[in-house]
C-alpha cells in the first residue's frame, strides 16, 4: 500500500477539510481527493461522509483509523531504525519546544554526540501537544516540555530549573517602569503566567506577546525594551546591551523530559539524560 494514501487519509481526518489537508501536506486539493478516492477503491468502502461544510468519518472509516495510524507509525519507525549510522546501536527520536532548544538542549546535543557513540539522535522542534501525541503513538522516543502531562503511560523526569530574569535595554530601570514601557511578554507556560500575573497585576497590555524566547531576544536587540528571558540566553550580553532589572524577582521555570513507560529504549534514554544530573544553568 502507498503510505501517501494513509497520510492523506489521516490529514483529512485531522483537518476535517480537504483544502486544509492539502495545505498541510503541501500538495493540491485535487491530489488529496484523488488519494482518498484511490484508498476507498482499494478498500472497497467509503471512508468519509462529504457534506459541504462537514467532513466526518463513516463507521468503516472509524474502524480503519486505528489501522492507518498503526501502519504509518510502524512505517515511520522502520525508516528511522534502518537509518541508524554505522557504529551506532540505538537511534533516539527527540523533540522539544523551541525555547528549550534555545536554553540548553544545543549543549546537551553536543554532549550526547561526544559521549554516547552508540546512540544516534534525530532531533526536531514540536509543539507540546504534538510531542505528547507522538510519544504515545511510538513515533517519538524522548520529549522535552515545560508543563508535563499527567498521563500514566509517560514517565516524567524533572530537569534543570531555568532561571528567568527580567532584562532591559534600559540601564537602571525599575520593574514597575519596565513593564509599562516597551514590555515584551514571553509566554513561558501556565505556571510562569500565574506567577507573573501575581507579581504584576495591573500592567498595561504589553507592546508584544510572543511564545518563543528567541523572538523576544531578537526584538529587544533591534527595537529595545524589556522581557523575561533565560539567564543563559542573555548572559553574554548582560552589562553591555542588556541590563538586569534588579528589583524584578527571578522566576524559575522547571523543564521536564518525558518518555513512554513502555519504551524499549529506556536504557539509552536514561544514559543521555545523565547530563542533566551534573549540569546546571
Amino acid at each position: 500500500m502507498d503510505v501517501g494514501l494513509l497520510k492523506a487519509f489521516l490529514e483529512v481526518y485531522r483537518a476535517r477539510h480537504f483544502g486544509r489537508a492539502a495545505r498541510n501536506l503541501f500538495i493540491s486539493q485535487s491530489a488529496v481527493s484523488a488519494r482518498i478516492r484511490q484508498l476507498e477503491e482499494e478498500l472497497g468502502i467509503r471512508l468519509f461522509t462529504r457534506d459541504r461544510n462537514n467532513i466526518e468519518l463513516t463507521t468503516a472509516g472509524k474502524k480503519f483509523l486505528l489501522y492507518a495510524e498503526n501502519i504509518l507509525n510502524t512505517w515511520n519507525r522502520a525508516k528511522q531504525e534502518i537509518a541508524i549510522p554505522e557504529g551506532a546501536g540505538t537511534l533516539l527520536s527527540v523533540a522539544a519546544v523551541s525555547s528549550i532548544w534555545d536554553i540548553f538542549l544545543e549543549n546537551w546535543l553536543s554532549w550526547v554526540q561526544q559521549n554516547n557513540a552508540a546512540t544516534a539522535l534525530q532531533a526536531d522542534v514540536m509543539q507540546p501537544d504534538a510531542i505528547i501525541r507522538n510519544l504515545l503513538d511510538g513515533t517519538l522516543d524522548l520529549g522535552f516540555v515545560f508543563d508535563p502531562p499527567k498521563t500514566p503511560q509517560l514517565l516524567v523526569k524533572e530537569l534543570i530549573p531555568v532561571p528567568l530574569i527580567m532584562v532591559s535595554t534600559h540601564k537602571n530601570i525599575s520593574a514597575e517602569d519596565a513593564v509599562k514601557t516597551n514590555y515584551v511578554f514571553v509566554d513561558w507556560g501556565t505556571s510562569f503566567g500565574m506567577i507573573h500575573a501575581r507579581q504584576y497585576p495591573d500592567i498595561p497590555p504589553p507592546k508584544l506577546r510572543v511564545s518563543v524566547g528567541r523572538i523576544a531576544l531578537g526584538f529587544l536587540n533591534k527595537s529595545g525594551g524589556t522581557a523575561y528571558l533565560p539567564e543563559a540566553m542573555v548572559s553574554e550580553q548582560l552589562g553591555s546591551t542588556f541590563f538586569k532589572v534588579e528589583d524584578a524577582p527571578v522566576i524559575h521555570k522547571d523543564a521536564y523530559a518525558i518518555y513512554s513507560q513502555a519504551s524499549s529504549k529506556q536504557v539509552a534514554i536514561n544514559e543521555v539524560l545523565t547530563w542533566f544530573d551534573k549540569t546546571w544553568i
